[in-house]
């Protein structure tokens, strides 16, 4: 069988539009790579609930299998309760079989090393050189090893990190009225459990079903959260959450329904840590320069790191940071709890700060540094990106110049990150400035010379 598939192969994993490029075949070997290269401990595989979902999840269990692995299925959970269980138990390794945010035609296999990290550069260089050449261990009769089922633990693990981390008897003296749309993802059942029984709020939930298909567009972006808005209003919450599929991003809504920008929610965040912990935050070139005027307030560093969890977590280890993220995604990493993007920490975290100052979510959203920012995304041919870059880089030659993912351009007035996608054959373009003009004019600019 040819190894040459058009597959997305990057910090995010490995993904593709299930049939087309991704099949059983080639997960199923891919798992077997992912055996050979973590050796023959346990190996934890969960997933969330898109329909290609159990038949991948098949073929991994085969591949690890073949390679010698244990399997330790944990059925439909989120990517970040997978991540803590692996590291829990100190497995070999980790795959969630996750497409994110991605549409429901896609599908993907998240991989993580024996500390519930994704892959960094060096193991998956390693990783994808061990699958190309081909070269798996095979399992034979006496090396065969079991397939373990634990459906009820790894929701228990997770919480048990985050209640070390907050006090949520203070949450649960507010009894906050809370909306929530799980996007009958894979956090449906924990999230209901986790903000009703554990948090102790009046819970007002929507698309919690995971027998169900996506209502709306994965990706948990302000414009396809007009449900939650509404579900805010009409149960007048003073909060509204909303999730992606595999459940580690978060969006989300004030009490009037306005659905926060992405940006915003980790700035919040980085401003709740920072309240009670000093120390470096890192987060991704596109993530708001709010992150750096909050953290200058609390006398604390800012790094930088290049778009992806992997790579933030490279540079948060590196530095020590308290508090991280990746603010396009509302993607919150707490190390206190684990070095992922977690939703359900970031709920955790927003409620807390909610109980201790009395405030609502506007109040706290209002007092955030003011920028405005413009996203998109479009096609690029390849081998075009390069002549786009000079393109750009001539058109603004005062700016400073950053080249470690894609090329930023900054100015006084603001920037621009141009960037091909980590998951898909796109093109990424954001830019930040603190008015409206500017930052659409920036925006303009780029976007003109796709």
């Amino acid at each position: 069988m040819s190894r040459v598939h058009p597959l997305k192969i990057s910090v995010a994993g490995i993904r593709g539009v299930v049939g087309d490029y991704l099949t059983p075949n080639l997960a199923c070997a891919f798992a077997q790579a992912f055996g050979t290269y973590v050796g023959p401990g346990p190996v934890v595989v969960a997933r969330d609930t898109r329909a290609s979902g159990e038949m991948l999840v098949h073929a991994v269990a085969c591949g690890l299998l073949a390679s010698g692995c244990e399997v330790i299925k944990l059925g439909i959970v989120p990517t970040p309760t997978a991540q803590i269980y692996v590291a829990d138990i100190r497995a070999a390794g980790g795959i969630a079989v996750t497409a994110s945010h991605n549409p429901p035609e896609y599908n993907a296999l998240k991989l993580f090393n024996s500390e519930g990290l994704f892959f960094n550069r060096y193991e998956r260089a390693e990783l994808i050189d061990l699958y190309h050449q081909s070269e798996f261990r095979q399992a034979l009769n006496e090396d065969m090893r079991r397939v373990v089922l634990d459906a009820e633990t790894a929701p228990e693990r997770h919480f048990a990190r985050i209640l070390k981390q907050i006090d949520v008897e203070k949450i649960r003296r507010r009894r906050f009225r809370v909306a929530l749309d799980a996007v009958n993802g894979a956090g449906s059942r924990m999230s209901v459990r986790f903000l009703r029984d554990i948090l102790g709020c009046e819970l007002h939930a929507i698309h919690a079903d995971p027998s169900q298909p996506f209502p709306r567009e994965p990706e948990p972006l302000p414009e396809s959260l007009g449900e939650l808005s509404g579900l805010v209003l009409r149960a007048r919450a003073d909060a509204g959450f909303a999730q992606d599929p595999d459940g580690d991003r978060l969006a989300v809504a004030g009490e009037t329904g306005r659905v926060l920008d992405n940006d915003d929610v980790l700035a919040l965040a980085v401003d709740c840590v920072l309240r009670k912990q000093k120390g470096p935050v890192v987060v991704n070139l596109t993530t708001t320069s709010a992150v750096e005027d909050i953290a200058a307030r609390h006398g604390c560093p800012v790094y930088r790191a290049p778009v992806g969890e992997a790579n933030v977590v490279e540079r948060m280890r590196a530095v020590r940071a308290v508090i991280g993220g990746e603010g396009g995604n509302g993607g919150i990493i707490f190390p206190a709890v684990h070095l992922c993007r977690d939703s359900y920490t970031g709920m955790a975290l927003i409620l807390e700060r909610m109980a201790e100052t009395g405030e609502t979510l506007n109040t706290l959203a209002a007092a955030l540094p003011r920028y405005w920012r413009r996203s998109g995304k479009c096609p690029f041919e390849h081998g075009k990106l390069g002549l786009l870059m000079q393109a750009l880089e001539a058109a603004l030659p005062g700016a400073r110049i950053d080249r470690t993912d894609g090329l930023k351009l900054m100015l006084p007035e603001g920037w621009i990150h141009v960037r091909a996608s980590n998951t898909e054959p796109l093109l990424r373009i954001s830019a930040e400035a603190k008015s409206r003009e500017e930052a659409d004019r920036l925006y303009a600019l780029a976007a003109s010379l796709c």
